[in-house]
């Protein structure tokens, strides 16, 4: 009795030193100043969070691993694909393709969002022509394949690369609205539709911004308001801050919007580079152990060949492909992939990172802008080509609000320095975008055509073409050449819009399933064999299973004491 007694006394003493730790705020490792105290100036320190994927998504822990180096023969003679080794950092990754169902609800999105806009609506519709041939009667798919509930799980293609950054967009602005409704931060989806709970509930008050949530500007502070706010926002902690009508938290504390320090909202979506989607591909971490590959894979699954050698499924295909010419689906009786254009995004084995169809079913548009030598001139850490580095446009430079088109997204300009700019330059420049060349109407509006469509001179017709004496610059292959896009369609049909697509199609032969092989295609062209997922980048520590492995300490800092 008395050794359980002592247990006990030593368990309850463990847990008050416990709670008593949880109660103290931590402080400043280099002024001693207690963090999150409204009295010293609240200053703040955030719980330090691994946060999770967002939805659809699946970690890929990331690592060192041979791009290129899976592909054993080059059937096209391109050499654009030469084995080099590179680091790959851990990110997230769409499990399945995006399908039609996915398509469909962006775009209901846009037709509830803005009805009247037939454009942006027609903009975003994929290109369902894409099915037709002039020797094939695919009409039925023209009409179907996109809508009809038979074909809701199948991958969406007819989407070309520019329309996939809209969509991208769209899903991040998605995913993180309904985190900030489901959450409290923002008013709730049923009290926005005035279904909120009881007899009496009226609707939220107008919304005092009527553009739909964006995360930039939300970030920005410039999304929030009667009828935006939600009954369960931070507080906010500054001695500077202010109320706004309608926002007050707990006995009447002030509020404000959640910050990228609060760990709350996710990333972005976003088109994986080549590196990683050839990576994940691969996933060779089910044939590591201890930091050696034990087995290489040329395909997604391990192996020389395309049928199962497990005892429940052997001698199926393993991936939805061509088998040969005029073989799409095998003997009637016996289908060999069980499809004959696409299958459902779900269909086949998963990799060992849990991805489906990253070999088969349809190419995957990557974000890189495609080179044929690309593989022997980008980094090692995280190689990719094709940034465009923008700045988002400030409305009132002094008060730092953006600028905002028509659908309440922030205006966004080439960027003008590759370093921080003083702060003098950065207004200047900023007050330079949002003020006229002229006062006069006809002359301003003569400039700006004359700036799209300059008038054909002699002077300028040899800097338009550059076999009109303009020297070509080879630099880098387009990186640093300013006549390249004159270039396409003259000698060569690669340009700055020239996007790379993996993984081999449906309608494609064995050798397209090798992770390293790679196409491009004109980032506004689209295929009935071209689809897409997205991917998010993973913010933190790299390693995604901890558990079970050795790893040294992290010692806590020292508390500090003023005497």
């Amino acid at each position: 009795m008395k050794i359980l007694f002592t247990r006990t006394a030593l368990a309850l003493f463990g847990l008050g030193a416990l709670l008593s730790s949880c109660g103290k705020r931590p402080q400043s490792q280099k002024t001693g100043i207690t963090y999150n105290d409204k009295s010293n100036g609240g200053y703040e320190r955030f719980r330090q969070t691994h946060p999770a994927p967002g939805p659809g998504l699946v970690p890929i822990e990331g690592g060192t691993f041979v791009m290129g180096g899976s592909a054993d023969q080059d059937v096209t003679y391109d050499y654009n694909n030469v084995r080099r080794r590179v680091t790959v950092p851990s990110f997230y990754m769409d499990e399945t393709e995006v399908s039609n169902q996915d398509w469909l609800d962006y775009l209901h999105w846009i037709s509830i969002t803005f009805p009247n806009d037939h454009e942006l609506y027609y903009d975003a519709l994929p290109d369902t022509l894409v099915w037709r041939k002039p020797l094939s009667y695919n009409e039925p798919y023209v009409d179907n394949y996109l809508r009809h509930p038979a074909f809701q799980d199948y991958p969406v293609v007819g989407v070309n690369w520019d329309q996939v950054q809209e969509y991208c967009s769209w899903r991040t602005d998605r995913m993180n609205e309904n985190i900030l409704r489901e959450t409290g931060r923002l008013t709730t989806w049923k009290d926005a539709a005035g279904q909120g709970k009881g007899k009496n509930a009226k609707a939220a008050p107008a919304p005092a911004n009527k553009d739909p949530f964006n995360t930039d500007i939300y970030l920005n502070g410039q999304f929030r308001g009667q009828g935006i706010d939600g009954k369960k926002m931070m507080t906010d902690l500054s001695p500077n801050a202010k109320p706004v009508a309608g926002a007050k938290g707990k006995a009447g504390k002030l509020v404000r919007p959640v910050r990228i320090e609060d760990g709350i909202l996710k990333q972005g979506y976003r088109l994986p580079s080549e590196a990683e989607w050839e990576y994940a591909a691969l996933s060779l971490i089910g044939n590591t152990e201890f930091e050696n590959i034990d087995n290489n894979k040329v395909y997604p699954w391990n192996g020389l060949g395309v049928r199962s050698a497990k005892q429940k499924t052997r001698g199926l295909i393993q991936a939805n492909f061509k088998r040969g010419s005029g073989d799409n689906m095998g003997v009637g009786g016996y289908l060999n992939d069980k499809a004959d254009i696409t299958a459902p995004v779900r269909s086949f084995t998963p990799n060992d990172f849990g991805l489906y169809n990253m070999a088969g079913n349809v190419n995957e548009w990557v974000q890189d802008t495609y080179r044929q030598t690309s593989f022997e001139e980008f980094e090692d850490f995280n190689p990719f080509r094709g940034n465009e580095y923008t700045n988002k446009r400030l409305a009132d430079p002094t008060k730092g609000l953006y600028a905002k088109d028509k659908y309440g997204k922030p205006i966004k300009d080439p960027a003008k320095s590759g370093k921080k700019m003083k702060y003098s330059d950065l207004i200047a420049t900023q007050q330079a975008l949002n003020t006229p060349t002229t006062t006069n109407g006809a002359a301003n509006a003569n400039a700006n055509a004359n700036a799209v469509n300059p008038p054909v001179t002699a002077a300028n017709a040899a800097a338009k073409n550059p076999l009109a004496g303009k020297p070509y610059n080879p630099d880098f292959r387009g990186a640093a050449d300013s006549v390249n896009t004159t270039l396409y369609g003259t000698t060569t049909l690669v340009n700055d819009h020239s996007k790379v697509y993996k993984g081999g199609s449906w309608n494609d032969l064995a050798f397209w399933l090798n992770p390293a092989t790679r196409r491009f295609m004109d980032e506004d062209e689209s295929s009935a064999e071209v689809g897409f997922r997205c991917a998010m980048t993973l913010v933190g520590a790299p390693e995604i299973n901890p558990s079970g492995k050795p790893h040294y300490g992290v010692k806590k800092a020292k508390e500090f004491k003023a005497k």
